[in-house]
């Protein structure tokens, strides 16, 4: 990797690690790159924001490349992980707790397997309060922090594909490919919602973006230790 293919451009497929934000490994990127070149500035973004709480693929773009972030962005994505049924948290996911609990005895691996079938196609989905999306000029997680209540609008998405690919409750696994715009913390709420139970993001792992994959991906020391060779 040399300055110039920095300037006119990379993908940069990275894994990203738990508990970090998107945001950190842009800069951690930048950061070394404006380093190991001896750079004043340079582009650098990421195509579609991971939660903290998740973890996989994050396509990073430098330079001239940081104007295809869009497409990019708009790509069907898939993920896998888990829900843990019987139970929902304000947030939909792990960065908040349990507030309630729900019976599990109904649930059956047909009747889970079988629910899965009312999510596929085109849906409306309401965004989770604890997220990044704006009204009235705020985020919707810094109203949620100041104990502000909000009307939040649905949007549109696809879920194309949704299974389950393993259960031991509470603890239920999936695979899910779904357009932009899709939360998978208010697809768990709404699954538990719809039998008739609770549900919560356990787990996130986020394995394909269009044609770019997971298992393509540099950890991020892995991608510093082969800047630094360059």
């Amino acid at each position: 990797m040399t300055v110039e293919d920095i300037k006119n451009g990379q993908v940069l497929l990275i894994d990203k690690p738990l508990e970090w934000t998107s945001f950190q490994v842009v800069n951690k990127l930048r950061w070394a790159i404006k380093k190991q070149f001896k750079l004043k500035k340079i582009k650098v973004g990421h195509a579609g924001t991971l939660d903290p709480l998740a973890t996989g693929l994050l396509i990073i773009c430098t330079g001239a490349f940081t104007k295809k972030i869009e497409t990019y962005q708009a790509q069907e994505k898939e993920y896998t992980g888990t829900f843990t049924l019987g139970a929902t948290t304000p947030s939909y996911d792990m960065e908040t707790e349990i507030d309630q609990h729900y019976p599990t005895e109904h649930l059956s691996e047909e009747i889970i397997k079988k629910t899965t079938e009312n999510f596929i196609g085109e849906i409306e989905q309401k965004p989770p309060i604890f997220s990044a999306v704006k009204k009235d000029g705020k985020r919707l997680y810094e109203l949620a922090r100041a104990g502000e209540t909000t009307e939040i609008k649905p949007r549109t998405i696809t879920i194309t594909q949704f299974e389950i690919t393993n259960i031991q409750l509470p603890e239920v696994d999936f695979r899910v490919v779904c357009s932009k715009g899709t939360y998978i913390r208010s697809l768990a709420n709404d699954f538990g919602i719809a039998l008739n139970s609770g549900a919560y993001l356990s787990k996130l792992r986020r394995t394909q973006i269009g044609d770019f994959s997971v298992k393509d991906a540099l950890s991020i020391d892995d991608f510093l230790n082969q800047l630094s060779n360059s």
